[in-house]
């Protein structure tokens, strides 16, 4: 019993399980276990993962300080690394244009980096430098607050799944080309861009998420994209360039996603979608998609509403619908228009597996209330429909629930809750 007592158990477990085992702890403490035992001294020097933040060096009020040892800190670790390393992410405020992080990235393009996050804090803007357009095997690349220039030799990542590029400086010519350079892109992000316009070709992409103020965004090539998520923000140019173009964006962007199963759209986007020319007829039908949440819907403009009975309309397998409005309410009682309802409603739709159907900020003025009849009366599968008003709507909020409860329910089982904060 003594023996197994004194026995080093874990010191004798499989290297793999001791590498999953630092893996699992900050690098500091990792590579303090080297004080463990002679048989501990360098396993930490093995880890194919390396995850640097401000945790890696004692916090002081003097800021040089802290710089000094973190820069002191990553040197020596990968000085004393052995073997490849897979990961390296960086997390600070402390480095944004530290010259040393041009030679730990000369270091990881010479073995064989497949994951590399840089994400630095605010002031000046690192440039990535070229040596990192040499590493091959990337197959995530996240940056953030950087300048991005590819050169004119480089032809893209070939093995790289993800990339994540936030406030990054980098121009629209240098992102198509990188995308469409890494044919095995599944996941994309791009955040904090300014009036950008760009044309996505990337056909194996199935997660996209797009944040920034966008002129023009066009999937071109995007057949098996699963879910998306875009927030667009609005300058007076971008609005005005909206008004002049009569291209059909909601064609140009959700025209070729036949297997979309999630989209959310945040600010602007049902906005976006409605520029140009009359929808007619969509091309495809969204087979697949299964959970839609589109916010700030403007139910004073006839476009943006027509937008959502279109996508809904072609999207059988519904389950989960999220609305939430942005209307201006005496602008929406003033110009009612109620033969649009009559006009541009299937007459023979059915939301056959609509379970859950959530309307916040609601405003009570007619069109949302002919669109929330609509979905009542041809949503035989219904559980639940939540219904928010707006904070600034007071007075008709009982007028609302009234003219709900008059609404014909095409399912026996549907709850509808009036939720007042």
């Amino acid at each position: 019993m003594d023996d197994v007592m004194s026995r080093d158990l874990i010191s004798d477990l499989p290297q793999s399980i001791i590498e999953s085992i630092l893996t699992r702890l900050p690098i500091r403490d990792a590579v303090r276990t080297s004080i463990l035992s002679s048989k501990w001294r360098y396993k930490w020097a093995t880890l194919t993962q390396l995850v640097f933040d401000e945790k890696c060096v004692i916090l002081s009020n003097d800021r040089c300080k802290v710089e000094d040892g973190l820069v002191n800190f990553i040197t020596r670790t990968l000085f004393l690394h052995k073997g490849p390393i897979h990961k390296f992410q960086l997390t600070t405020t402390h480095l944004q244009c530290c010259p040393d992080i041009d030679q730990w990235l000369l270091f990881l393009s010479r073995n064989d980096i497949k994951e590399l996050v840089l994400e630095l804090g605010e002031g000046e803007w690192f440039r990535v430098p070229s040596c990192l357009f040499n590493c091959k095997m990337l197959t995530r690349l996240d940056l953030f607050r950087c300048e991005f220039d590819p050169p004119p030799t480089f032809k893209g990542f070939l093995c790289l799944k993800s990339l994540n590029l936030h406030q990054v400086l980098v121009s629209p010519e240098a992102i198509e080309s990188l995308i469409s350079g890494c044919p095995l892109l599944e996941s994309l992000a791009l955040s904090y861009f300014d009036s950008l316009a760009l044309t996505i070709r990337a056909p194996n992409l199935k997660f996209l998420c797009l944040e920034g103020e966008f002129k023009d965004i066009c999937l071109e090539n995007t057949p098996l994209l699963v879910a998306m998520s875009v927030a667009m923000y609005m300058t007076d140019d971008i609005a005005e360039h909206f008004e002049q173009s009569s291209t059909c964006n909601f064609n140009r962007f959700l025209g070729g996603v036949p297997r979309l199963e999630r989209l959310i759209g945040h600010i602007y986007f049902t906005k976006f979608l409605s520029i140009g020319d009359d929808l007619g007829r969509l091309p495809i039908t969204y087979a697949h998609l299964k959970v839609v949440e589109l916010n700030q819907v403007s139910f004073e403009d006839m476009k943006e509403i027509l937008v959502v009975l279109r996508l809904i309309t072609n999207s059988p397998n519904l389950r989960e619908l999220q609305i939430s409005g942005s209307s201006n309410t005496l602008a929406a009682i003033d110009a009612p228009d109620l033969d649009f309802w009559e006009d541009e409603c299937p007459s023979n739709c059915t939301f056959k597996q609509l379970r859950v159907v959530r309307m916040t900020d609601m405003s009570g003025v007619p069109h949302e209330m002919e669109f929330i009849k609509f979905l009542l009366a041809n949503s035989p599968a219904l559980e639940t429909m939540s219904i928010s008003p707006c904070v600034y709507v007071m007075d008709g909020r009982l007028n609302m629930l009234i003219e709900l409860l008059r609404f014909r329910r095409a399912s026996a089982q549907a709850e509808i809750l009036f939720i007042q904060d």
